[in-house]
């Protein structure tokens, strides 16, 4: 009998969204299944998290360990573990996080990288060092860019935040009105589009987006 699975994607950037990095992510883990017997039940995205964040941070990550709670799945795929955090410590603690709720987590590209062996627990927190490093350095490449870029033209603005284009007032606006209605992130993700309202980026909303825009208009604190 298959077994059953969730599947766990993350892009760190706003901009990577409409990427490749999802439909890359989401190959490679529908591959593994096949070919493992493991059948992909649902499928969470984390749109713009970056890889160092704490998983009370994660608001897709949050929403798969409160619904792996309360079903028979005991599996969660990723495509490496990169994805499921660049921070050493941050790897280390959501994976023990899930070993003590009795899942088991596999990496796509390295399948046997989260046994208890000591070598490989090394190699995982070796390989985890090196995306932490290698995220340090995209961080100061970028910022050095920045810099560059003020000194040379005066400025250097990031992407507004979402409410403050066009019509986009009107949605948060709507955002707000459903959250005081006491509807959950997911379910007013739901709603925004089943009105066809569409997201600054990407087709559709989702409870991180919508958990995105809360947080910047100081309303919560998590997703619930």
């Amino acid at each position: 009998m298959d077994r059953t699975a969730f599947a766990y994607l993350r892009v760190s950037g706003r901009g990577q969204i409409d990427g490749d990095g999802f439909p890359r992510q989401l190959g490679a883990i529908e591959q593994y299944a096949a070919t493992q017997g493991l059948k992909v039940r649902k499928i969470y995205r984390e749109e713009g998290i970056s890889g160092a964040k704490e998983l009370e941070n994660r608001p897709a990550l949050q929403e798969l360990l409160t619904a792996i709670g309360s079903s028979d799945v005991q599996v969660v795929v990723i495509e490496k573990l990169d994805r499921l955090a660049r921070d050493l410590m941050v790897q280390e603690t959501i994976i023990g996080d899930l070993r003590k709720r009795g899942i088991e987590l596999v990496s796509v590209a390295e399948p046997d990288l989260c046994s208890d062996d000591p070598s490989r627990k090394l190699v995982r927190q070796i390989f985890g060092a090196i995306s932490e490093y290698e995220k340090a350095m995209i961080v100061l490449k970028l910022r050095g860019a920045r810099r560059r870029l003020k000194a040379r033209t005066g400025r250097c603005e990031g992407e507004k935040p979402y409410g403050e284009g066009r019509n986009e007032k009107r949605v948060v606006n709507r955002i707000l009105a459903l959250r005081a209605g006491g509807l959950a992130v997911d379910k007013i993700a739901a709603a925004l589009n089943s009105e066809n309202v569409k997201p600054k980026r990407g087709k559709m909303w989702y409870g991180a987006s919508v958990n995105n825009v809360l947080k910047r208009h100081s309303l919560v604190q998590e997703v619930s």
